[in-house]
């Protein structure tokens, strides 16, 4: 029932604010690279990529960079966090501080399973969401450099998991009192994922879904609102279409940044929507733009827009200016 009340609200405050005119990202060819392939020393190998990641400042004004490095020699599932950090956003070329952060599979994460950090600060405290391999996890920090992580009552990290399999690249937006956690999840390849002992076949392989809180910690039922339409299947695997979810809140609009490859060919879908708890599930209603851009961050810096994404042979992370224009 909360849920239900969560879409009539937003649907009806879509009604009131100023219609402005829906936009869509535009890429500038200014970037710079602030990240490359790290030495992991042990755990370092030829296969290496840094992949999803989180941009912030810390409290003593420097920015910082936590990025998953997958195919390493980091447990079952190969991923771990690597730091840099920057003086200024525009810097190129920020320092390598080291490895980060391992999963914890004393407290329920995944051997090799930590996935796509994602920080903000409110108050004095940092607030870290990030992947344990199946479930989304919570870190907390004062300094915005050094991660206590937060357990839970059953003394675990998960603050919660599914409905699909995989839960992870989860990022946070507060509105209206509300905290709004998005993150993707796929099925498995035959299109089913396990309830309750039994196989239950499912319509999309993968989707965005979204959970509320009031207080960072106790969360809302799951909401679909991202699948399918044109992205369907244009990944190069079977659950990748719907991965990375970013959303920001511009001009009356809510605008979601879709992943549908990485790579070479990298494709990055935009939507836009009044609801932040609806872009369009089996449909393209709502869509504005694309990017050949994997895994992107936006930031809003100082009264500009970036863009934070990977190097398309994944071998190191740059941020370019990002442009809005008007959709036609």
């Amino acid at each position: 029932m909360r849920i239900l009340i969560l879409v009539f609200l937003f649907g009806s405050i879509g009604l009131t604010v100023a219609q402005s005119q829906k936009q869509k990202p535009v890429l500038k060819e200014n970037w710079w690279q602030i990240a490359d392939n790290p030495d992991l020393g042990k755990y370092s190998t030829s296969e290496q990529q840094p992949v999803d990641f989180g941009i912030w400042q810390a409290a003593d004004g420097s920015w910082q960079l936590w990025s998953c490095i997958r195919h390493t020699k980091a447990g079952k599932n190969t991923r771990l966090f690597y730091r840099w950090e920057g003086q200024k956003l525009t810097d190129p070329h920020w320092k390598p501080m080291g490895i980060a952060m391992e999963a914890d599979t004393t407290l329920g994460e995944h051997s090799g399973g930590l996935q796509a950090p994602y920080v903000f600060k409110e108050g004095n405290t940092y607030y870290m969401y990030y992947g344990g391999w199946a479930q989304i996890c919570l870190a907390t920090s004062e300094d915005g450099k050094n991660f206590t992580r937060v357990i839970n009552e059953n003394g675990g990290t998960e603050l919660f998991s599914g409905p699909f399999i995989n839960s992870r690249d989860a990022m946070v937006v507060r509105e209206n009192g509300l905290y709004f956690c998005y993150y993707t999840g796929h099925t498995l390849k035959d299109g089913t994922i396990q309830f309750n002992d039994q196989a239950v076949k499912q319509q999309y392989l993968a989707a965005i879904f979204c959970r509320t809180s009031a207080d960072r910690l106790h969360w809302s039922a799951p909401v679909m609102v991202s699948a399918g339409g044109s992205p369907e299947n244009q990944d190069r695997w079977y659950g990748g279409d719907a991965e990375c979810p970013f959303v920001i809140k511009k001009d009356g609009y809510y605008y979601l940044f879709r992943n549908i490859r990485y790579g070479t060919t990298s494709l990055n879908y935009q939507y836009a929507s009044e609801n932040p708890l609806d872009f369009g599930v089996g449909h393209d209603n709502y869509m504005v733009g694309s990017l050949q851009v994997a895994a992107p961050e936006i930031i809003r810096h100082q009264g500009k827009y970036y863009i934070a994404f990977l190097n398309p042979e994944l071998d190191g992370i740059r941020i370019a200016e990002l442009d809005w224009k008007p959709v036609e």
